[in-house]
This record gives C-alpha cells, structure tokens and sequence, in this order.
C-alpha cells in the first residue's frame, strides 16, 4: 500500500532535518556547478521539449549549465530509478509526467518507491491529449473507429511513448470503455511511434496535442477527439473524445520538477522559487503556451496533492480493470 500522507508531509519533514545555518550554507553554495536534468522521454517529443526550455532558462537563473538527460524505457521506470538513486544534494532533478503517479499502480514490483523516494518541487504546467490516426484510417469520426475496430476484432494496434505512460493508460481506458480490443504497441518516445503511424503500421494514437497539431496541420495524419472533457483554443472545431462518443472519457496530463527524497528543504525551496520565475518570464511561458502546454506552477504542497489525486482517481480504475505492466 503507497504511503500517501508519508509523501504530502515531505516537505515539512524534512524541513527539520538539518540545522538552520548549514541549511543557509548549502542554498548559498548551490548550484556550484553543473545540474542535470532527467527526462524519462525521448529527445524529440513534448516533454523532453519542456524539460529544455525549463532548462535552459534555469542555466541563465543560476548561470551553471543544466544538462538535460533522457533515460527512457519501462515508461518513467529508468529515468525514476535512477533519480531515486542519487545524492540528494539538488544536483539531479527529476522533469516527469504524470506518468509516475500511476508507476505503482501499474507495475506489480519496482525498484523505487514513486512516493518515498521523492520530493516534489513544482508543477511545470498541464496539457491536453488528442487521438491521431493515419490518414490511410477508414475513420474520420471517433464512433466511426469504434465501429471499424470492432469489424477488426483482434487486428487493432494502437501506439504510445512506452509502457506506464499516461498515454498508454489512455488507449487501455479508451478499450474499456468502448467494449473494443487493441494491442498496445510501446515505444521509447512519440517521435518513433509517429514514424509508424504516419505510413499506418499502427491504427491509432493518444498523444499531445503539442507534438500531434503540426502533423495534423500539414495533413500527416488524422485527429479525431480531444481526451479531455473540454475542447481546446487551438482546435476548437475538434470534438472532445467524451460529446464525440465515448462520454466521460478524459485523460489529462500534466509535467513536474521532483528531486530525490531528503533534499535539503533549502535548495528544494529555491529551485520551486526560480521554477516559479521562469513560469512567470513572459518569453518563457510562451514558448510553454506555443506548444499547447497551460503553464501552472505550484507549491511543493500542491504538486503532492496532485499527485495524490491522480492515485485515487485512476487506482480503482486500474484495479477494476485488472491493467497490470511489466518493465
């Protein structure tokens, strides 16, 4: 059972871990150099596109270079392994979607705990997700896909960024609601999942609306519902997946800063600090908003909570429908 109240009171835990004068040594010193940031997505794809920006704004913040790093595969597994299991001296910060709240409901044993073993910084901001198919697709509509897979029972495939992520889980809801099948196909990253879906290797997608406009724009491939239960100011003509047929179906994601458990509250408290000032910059948060992200930082407290929500909104779902991953 995940210990949630151990993870909304990290925070505050910690803060009484060290005395007030070593805590105001270690922000003053810190970064004394080089930072990286891990990213559990593939160089290419949406987030890996905002963990850059927030990059390299931090770079300029603190005028050490921020090194973004992908670790991709097992979903967020690799990249969360390997947060978890370094030196909580603010050197490493985890960039991570939603993703690794539902790494503990999805796969059966892992090497991290995704509650203990971090501590949360600041929401980046949110995104909605679009469902793409080729344009080979016989479907222009989303009911119209419902019906083709269900004359194909058995020969559907659908793509994601890799296994655990919250697109992933977005086509297995999407099968259990519609009463259809699919065969999940992962990959490390939507870069490589579109170079399948674009010729029609693979049937469909759920996948940002960051990354899947331009292909759309330019007619690569097909969108047919938004997964969120509102539509979006960039595509306001596209229908939400829920008034196009499958109602109530809303699959939200969102990114965030963690850094490993037993940071020092300081140096957690200053990166929310700059992370908040790089999402008020104005020539920040436009390039977050160019690319469909609603910028929305937080609280420590407030990220935990979110954090929270996500487990209890999508546990029951999980356990109902008997969804279980491997790495």
């Amino acid at each position: 059972m995940l210990d949630r109240r151990r993870f909304l009171g990290l925070a505050s835990a910690s803060a009484l871990a060290r005395p007030a004068a070593a805590q105001s040594s270690l922000t003053q010193n810190w970064p004394s150099r080089s930072v990286r940031l891990i990213c559990p997505i593939a160089a290419g794809g949406s987030i890996d596109a905002v963990a850059r920006i927030v990059a390299a704004r931090l770079s300029e913040i603190w005028r050490q270079q921020v090194v973004v790093e992908n670790r991709t595969g097992g979903g967020v597994n690799i990249a969360a392994e390997a947060v978890a299991r370094s030196e909580p001296d603010g050197y490493t910060i985890f960039a991570t979607p939603s993703s690794l709240a539902m790494a503990g409901l999805l796969f059966p044993s892992l090497t991290y705990d995704p509650i203990a073993d971090f501590a949360p910084v600041s929401l980046i901001g949110t995104y909605p997700n679009i469902m793409v198919v080729p344009n080979s697709s016989p479907a222009h509509t989303v009911k119209e896909f419902i019906a083709y897979a269900k004359a194909n029972r058995g020969k559907i495939t659908y793509a994601s960024g890799g296994h655990g992520s919250s697109l992933h889980l977005a086509g297995e809801l999407f099968k259990r609601m519609t009463g259809i099948e699919m065969t999940h196909i992962p990959y490390r990253g939507a870069t490589p999942a579109f170079n399948d879906l674009i010729p029609g290797r693979v049937d469909v997608m759920f996948n940002l609306i960051s990354s899947s406009l331009p292909l759309a724009r330019s007619g690569q491939i097909r969108a047919l519902g938004v997964a969120t239960l509102q539509r979006v100011a960039v595509m306001p003509d596209l229908p939400t997946i829920s008034e196009a047929g499958v109602p109530d179906f809303d699959m939200s994601s969102w990114i965030a800063l963690f850094l490993p458990a037993k940071t020092p509250p300081q140096i957690v408290s200053k990166l929310h600090a700059d992370t908040v000032a790089l999402l008020t910059d104005p020539a920040t948060k436009r390039k977050l908003e160019d690319m469909g992200v609603v910028v929305a930082g937080s609280t420590p407290a407030e990220l935990a909570a979110t954090f929270k929500a996500d487990i209890e909104k999508w546990g029951p779902i999980i356990k109902e429908n008997g969804i279980s991953l491997r790495d």
